[in-house]
């Protein structure tokens, strides 16, 4: 308990002497967790999205005449036989009719004397809702096309293909973003370390001459790299708190615009970032003790 007591003593004191640095490497730490966290939150809550895709995810693949039984059971087996989907429905021309009469609701007279057969039968195909079921869309409505009787195959193209290239430019810049993290807290608490080293280097000395152990010099720079990379996390992710609330306040009311739900991370998300930043900081004062002291 003691030797704990010695080490936190050691490890402020290490922190006041060079207050300067603490101070920038602490805002270093905080903004590289808070650019991290800002570009994983979005793309986290984009793919909690594409997980939730309405409708508009559906294909619906246009027939030239209403399906028997035994050809919708092969229509059933050749799509499953492509791949996995959540349901699939064959709407009948009489159904499809109903469907538009009642969509356009009070305005239905206008349908009066028109033939109730007039819009083709179709196959309703819900895809599997995941990322990956974006990237096939496009193949699967090609070979849904090649089906027999198939007029044509409609699917919301252009907004699936915008929110995929969305997801893989999120993916990437979230791991720019990481490695920045990585590369900033290593490097910036390595270096604060080292000017903790050089400004105590004779006491060192003094401590290595009287017998003191490895331990007992390298674990107060060590939990000086933890607490920067501590309090360096929880103040960026606090900040990306604040701007949440912020936007979130921005989009509250009547008047705003209907956004999908955007969620902050949960508790499990929190402490990860928190121990990753920690754990880097760590890395990097061990790094600069053993070149300092060789050990």
């Amino acid at each position: 308990m003691r030797f704990w007591a010695v080490v936190v003593r050691h490890a402020c004191r290490n922190m006041l002497l060079t207050w300067k640095s603490q101070g920038m490497t602490l805002f270093t730490v905080s903004l590289s967790v808070l650019i991290f966290s800002f570009f994983y939150l979005v793309y986290v809550n984009a793919l909690h999205i594409g997980e939730k895709l309405g409708d508009d995810l559906r294909l619906v693949v246009y027939l030239d005449e209403d399906p028997s039984l035994p050809l919708q059971e092969e229509y059933r087996h050749r799509i499953l036989k492509f791949d996995q989907v959540e349901r699939i429905e064959f709407i009948s021309r009489e159904q499809a009719f109903k469907r538009f009469e009642h969509i356009l609701g009070p305005n239905n007279d206008v349908l009066t004397g028109v033939p109730t057969d007039f819009l083709p039968a179709s196959i309703e195909v819900y895809p599997v809702r995941t990322l990956d079921s974006l990237s096939r869309i496009k193949r699967f409505s090609d070979y849904l096309q090649t089906l027999p009787g198939v007029l044509k195959v409609q699917y919301g193209k252009e907004w699936i293909e915008r929110f995929y290239a969305f997801i893989q430019l999120m993916r990437v810049i979230t791991l720019l973003s990481g490695s920045l993290l990585i590369m900033t807290t290593t490097f910036m608490v390595a270096h604060t370390i080292r000017l903790t080293l050089f400004a105590r280097q004779q006491e060192l000395e003094l401590l290595r001459l009287v017998g003191a152990t490895n331990n007992y010099i390298r674990t107060p720079f060590l939990l000086e790299g933890a607490l920067q990379g501590g309090i360096g996390a929880c103040c960026g992710l606090g900040a990306l708190l604040v701007l949440y609330n912020w936007i979130a306040l921005q989009f509250a009311g009547p008047n705003a615009i209907s956004l999908p739900a955007f969620a902050f991370f949960k508790w499990p998300a929190v402490v990860a970032i928190i121990g990753l930043s920690t754990l880097l900081c760590v890395v990097g004062s061990f790094s600069a003790i053993r070149r300092f002291l060789h050990l």
